[in-house]
């Protein structure tokens, strides 16, 4: 296959559609939780929101981009071999944080348990620093992908708990 040039580096064009299948493929799952997120429900328009809350339509644009940026991650991770222990490892912690990720939504939603989803939402920032710890030992620049997520995450969590305190 033919080589392209990103940012002054060659990529072959099967490396560039392996990082697009990863994050088409961490988007379809991080979809999973869709269904569950319904913020025009009677139920979470009645809730008092703090003043930071954001626009609806951010968060769909946010979490898009973030999918996107983690399936990138998983790819560069997963491209240096399952046969590597630090690999498995990597990856199975980013599952692990995946199934926290998605629970959160019908944890928060569905249930209305705001102060479960606080758990929840804690649990998955912790599984999120110890992934981006074992994805920089395979690969940093995985790792970096990872930051912004940790970074929204950060904010998701105050905004829960900011919900549960209002709530």
């Amino acid at each position: 296959m033919t080589d392209v040039s990103v940012a002054g580096f060659r990529i072959s064009r099967r490396e560039i559609l392996g990082a697009l299948a990863a994050a088409v493929l961490i988007n379809l799952i991080g979809a999973l939780g869709v269904p569950f997120t319904t913020p025009d429900s009677a139920w979470f328009q009645a809730l008092d929101k703090p003043w930071f809350y954001p626009p609806d339509a951010t968060f769909g644009i946010v979490w898009t981009l973030l999918f996107s940026l983690m399936g990138i991650a998983v790819y560069l991770v997963y491209r240096q071999g399952l046969e590597n222990r630090v690999v498995k490892v990597a990856l199975g912690l980013f599952a692990l944080q995946m199934i926290f990720n998605v629970a959160w939504s019908p944890t928060f939603f569905a249930a209305q348990e705001l102060l479960l989803a606080l758990v929840v939402i804690c649990v998955l920032w912790v599984l999120i620093v110890a992934t981006i710890a074992a994805f920089d030992r395979v690969d940093r620049r995985a790792a970096l992908l990872l930051v912004p997520y940790l970074a929204w995450v950060s904010f998701a969590a105050v905004l829960n708990y900011s919900l549960w305190q209002l709530n």
